[in-house]
């Protein structure tokens, strides 16, 4: 192709500047080895929460290339987009020249990833899966970056916040919960998805913890089945409530009939960055609100 030629001349330029830095390195979510011989200047984050992700390592002034909804901190939607997380513009992303990228494991298509590396280009690949791999995820991007300070102090926070978080909620009384991630087709998670810690860590019950997929498709009938206590929600955007009216067509669930129809932001759940301990809190005061409404008592 003929922008691979292209990239290939501009970068061997710069490949043939000396190195002065030494060599960083980091073990990615794919149990990849990668190494820098410096530390990244100019990175590309291929996914809304890999933006987060940089900045809560303190590289956010490195970041060159973003992808669409990357609109946290405020500051990422002035950095240059590349096009979506799931086809990217690889002729507009390369003339960028990124030192690193910050690869989404499956979100990102891993045709495009093979194309960076192929040229290159280090990808770092990631898919947090828990809240403690949020923090670890932070601190590797912050070795690569050379901001290892900011990086490590952020997780730290983060740590210690769900920590404290997990101490609060230890013998909440349980509440069966569904929550959904998408509307059509209707979606959910399992017990192995990093929501499915969130809703544990609340006192919560996953009423589709034990499906196969991390996110798999369900039916409504298959909700009225599992007659949740809570339902909670995102919706498609942060002020997009109306996920949640479908459910009121089934006034024989318990969500319905006690009112347990929360909206949760889904920016704070979705993306797995210490936004997660804004959400997390949110969730577990939801919870909470379920919990007094079995007495009728509201607890605002």
């Amino acid at each position: 192709m003929k922008w691979m030629h292209w990239f290939a001349v501009v970068m061997g330029g710069l490949l043939a500047a000396p190195v002065l830095a030494s060599p960083v390195c980091a073990t990615d979510d794919l149990n990849q080895r990668v190494c820098l011989e410096s530390p990244a200047r100019r990175i590309a984050a291929l996914s809304p929460g890999a933006t987060e992700l940089a900045w809560a390592a303190g590289a956010g002034g490195q970041v060159v290339a973003v992808v669409a909804f990357s609109d946290y901190p405020p500051a990422a939607r002035n950095v240059t987009s590349v096009g979506s997380h799931t086809r990217m513009d690889m002729e507009r992303l390369l003339v960028l020249q990124p030192d690193l990228v910050i690869g989404w494991v499956t979100g990102n298509p891993t045709e495009q990833l093979a194309t960076l590396r192929e040229v290159g280009i280090p990808v770092f690949s990631i898919e947090p899966r828990s809240f403690e791999a949020v923090s670890q995820t932070i601190e590797r991007l912050a070795v690569l970056a050379g901001t290892e300070t900011e990086g490590v102090a952020e997780a730290e926070r983060f740590r210690q916040g769900i920590a404290e978080l997990r101490e609060t909620y230890r013998n909440a009384a349980p509440v069966s919960v569904f929550y959904q991630v998408w509307d059509e087709p209707l979606m959910t998670v399992n017990g192995e998805h990093l929501i499915g810690e969130m809703v544990e860590l609340c006192g919560g019950e996953n009423v589709f913890s034990n499906l196969e997929r991390l996110v798999p498709r369900i039916s409504a009938e298959a909700v009225v089945a599992a007659d949740p206590e809570a339902i909670l929600a995102g919706g498609m955007g942060e002020e997009n409530r109306h996920w949640l009216t479908r459910w009121r067509k089934f006034p024989s669930l318990t969500a319905v009939a006690r009112n347990n129809l929360f909206f949760i932001p889904p920016s704070l759940v979705q993306r797995p960055t210490p936004r997660m301990l804004e959400g997390t809190r949110l969730f577990c005061e939801k919870l909470e609100l379920a919990r007094s409404r079995r007495s009728g008592e509201v607890r605002l």
